[in-house]
Formats: structure tokens, C-alpha cells, sequence
């Protein structure tokens, strides 16, 4: 095909005239210089280390361009990328060179600052630590917080080695148990204290609360105390002969308690003739707890 250079004349004329009045345009517009704090980005970081301490999140820079260019920028339009390939365990130095930036057509980069950053990495590590939950609130009248256990009821944590080793546990968000007078089932997200600290993967877990009545707590005066295994022939009395018990559990079965309920004794099993200090016990009361008897000790006379 042979070439015509005047063909379309018209057209070509035309696009010369627009590329003159945009050179015109442009090359009357000011080039000035402006400050700007753009986001650092980490490149390539190696899947086995983790940054301990790191640089800024933010840098300043100076760039250079027309007006109308530099006036449309946007945040993000210009951003700081660090290549950490190369990295290794402990401190290093980076520098920050303009060659490092990505900026829009037009945007010349004049200054980093800081132009160097130091990074600390350190070794990944993993672990597998208990999920435990955390309350907030106070239950009905009458009721308290009982047993809570967790499905799942461990999860795994990454980070540096040396803040692996110091995490002890996952916990919940608080789970609310106001007003509580029956046993809740939640669905709660997990998190770690830690801030250097991350979970492998987003979890939560499923929270059956424990809502329980509170145990009711009584005092029974005056109840007897009883003499055992009295070698034959022989004859023992206690000294006091009654005693104070505590006790605590369920209203119904304390409440219905008396003096006569609970069994106080001391075992003379092998002890002959003289006066003795022996330990008080009681015979165990089903669904009761016997918090304390007062006194623990009685003194015993055998004959």
C-alpha cells in the first residue's frame, strides 16, 4: 500500500491543533512542590519471620508537578513500598529512595523522609491455648454464674516466637449474663490481649452459661457430738459436747436442716484411758456443703 502523507489532511491538522493547545495549557501552569504523609507498604515479607518493631505507617514526602496535577491527588494515589525480601532474624536498615514510590503520570518525587527505617524481625511461632470466657453484668436476684464451657474450647495464635511463649490464653467478648435467672447459650467472638498476637484464622465460639441459684448459708448452734469406737470396758466424754456447724447449698435442703440433721462425732479408734484432743467430723449430707464446724478440736476424757 502506498503511503499518502496528505491524506485526511483535515483530521491530521486537527490533532496537531489540539496536542498544541494542550501543550500551551499545560506549559502555562506552574509547577510547584508539595508535602504530602502517604502510607508504607512492606513488600515481600518472608512467611517465617514477622516485624517486632516497625517502621512508621505514614512517611513525608515532597513531590513536584504541574498545579492542576498535584491539586487532584488523592490519598493513595502515592505510596511508599518497601522490598523486605531479603530480610532476616534481628535489626536491619532499609532505605527509602523515591525509586521506591509509586506516584501517578506527571508527580516527580523531590524528598523521602525519614529515607532510612529500621525493622526488627523475628521467627513465627504457633500455639494452641485455651478460649475463656468473660462476663459482664450481674444475674437475676437469687442466681449466679456457674460452670461456662466453650465449643470449640482452644484455638491456635501466631506471632513473633518470643510473644508466642507468654500468651496463656484466648479470651471472648464479654458475654452478658444481666438480669440472668436461666442457663445461656451465646455465640462470642475471640480475640487475643496481645496485640502482637494474632489468631490463624477469625473464630468464634459457642458459650453455654452456667445460670445457677445462689446457695443459701446457715449457721446450726448446739448440735451434739457424738462418741465412736470406745474401746471395750471403757467409757469417754467430749468436751464440749456441742458444737457450731456452717453449712451452704441449695435453699430448700438447708433450710429444712436442724441441729438433729447433722452428724457430729470424734473416732476413738485405739486410744485408751486419759484425756486426748481429738478433730471433729461430720457425716457428709447429700446436696450440702459443711463450710466449717465450730471448734475443729474437742477434748475427749476416756475411763
Amino acid at each position: 500500500m502506498i503511503y499518502h502523507p496528505f491524506r485526511h489532511l483535515g483530521l491530521k491538522a486537527l490533532s496537531v491543533g489540539i496536542a498544541v493547545l494542550l501543550w500551551l495549557t499545560v506549559a502555562g501552569e506552574p509547577i510547584v512542590e508539595r508535602g504530602l504523609r502517604i502510607p508504607l507498604e512492606l513488600r515481600n515479607t518472608p512467611a517465617d519471620l514477622v516485624v517486632v518493631d516497625g517502621p512508621p505507617s505514614q512517611v513525608d514526602v515532597r513531590v513536584r508537578g504541574v498545579s492542576s496535577v498535584l491539586s487532584q491527588l488523592e490519598a493513595g494515589d502515592v505510596v511508599a513500598m518497601l522490598d523486605v525480601e531479603q530480610a532476616r532474624p534481628g535489626a536491619l536498615v532499609f532505605h527509602l529512595t523515591p525509586t521506591q514510590l509509586r506516584v501517578p503520570y506527571g508527580v516527580e518525587v523531590i524528598q523521602v523522609m525519614p529515607s532510612a527505617v529500621t525493622l526488627k524481625f523475628e521467627r513465627a511461632g504457633t500455639k494452641i491455648v485455651p478460649i475463656v470466657a468473660v462476663t459482664s453484668g450481674t444475674p437475676a436476684p437469687g442466681f449466679q454464674v456457674g460452670q461456662i464451657t466453650m465449643e470449640p474450647s482452644v484455638v491456635e495464635v501466631a506471632g513473633a516466637e518470643s510473644a508466642v511463649k507468654l500468651v496463656r490464653e484466648a479470651v471472648t467478648e464479654p458475654l452478658s449474663v444481666e438480669g440472668a435467672s436461666a442457663s445461656l447459650k451465646v455465640t462470642a467472638t475471640i480475640a487475643v490481649a496481645d496485640a502482637r498476637i494474632r489468631l490463624v484464622t477469625a473464630q468464634q465460639a459457642r458459650a453455654s452459661v452456667e445460670i445457677t441459684p445462689t446457695p443459701w448459708e446457715r449457721t446450726l448452734a448446739d448440735v451434739p457430738v457424738q462418741v465412736r469406737n470406745v474401746l471395750p470396758a471403757r467409757q469417754a466424754r467430749a468436751t464440749p459436747s456441742a458444737a457450731q456447724v456452717w453449712i451452704r447449698g441449695p435453699q430448700g435442703p438447708v433450710s429444712a436442716l436442724d441441729a438433729d440433721s447433722v452428724v457430729l462425732f470424734v473416732d476413738l479408734a485405739g486410744l485408751g484411758p486419759g484425756r486426748h484432743r481429738v478433730p471433729l467430723r461430720a457425716e457428709p449430707i447429700p446436696g450440702v456443703e459443711i463450710l466449717r464446724m465450730q471448734p475443729a478440736t474437742v477434748f475427749v476424757t476416756v475411763r
